[in-house]
């Protein structure tokens, strides 16, 4: 009696102490979603922003190969990247930080953009 009661409550304490946010098997870490994901949309944005004004060009096919590119690059297949994309997408508690971290890193990165393309005051000058 005393080791099924104990048996019963660890039962318990592991199930309700378990990671709620376990990613099943076949999706993407958060980790891994976020830098194929960022590099996903790098390459929309190039594509349909800069490569629709080279009429020689198809941006749509351009699409299909930088994303070959980076399923290649990150080793995995596009099949696995819309399934996790999808999963992500009908569970928002995980999906929004993903989102807020590469909101993040755009910031970042426009920042040091700004800050090497800003020219650089005198700090003599600024204080007089």
């Amino acid at each position: 009696m005393i080791l099924q009661r104990t048996l019963l409550i660890a039962v318990v304490f592991f199930i309700s102490c378990g990671d709620k946010k376990s990613i099943p098997q076949g999706i993407l870490k958060p980790e891994k979603m976020q830098i194929v994901l960022w590099d996903m949309l790098r390459a929309d944005a190039l594509t349909f922003n800069f490569m629709t004004r080279d009429t020689s060009k198809k941006p749509e096919a351009e699409n299909v190969k930088l994303q070959q590119l980076i399923f290649a690059e990150q080793k995995i297949a596009k099949q696995e990247f819309y399934k996790s994309f999808d999963y992500y997408k009908e569970h928002p508690n995980l999906m929004q930080p993903i989102l807020d971290s590469m909101i993040e890193k755009a910031t970042r990165e426009k920042y040091k953009t700004t800050q090497v393309s800003a020219p650089k005051q005198d700090s003599a000058k600024i204080a007089q």
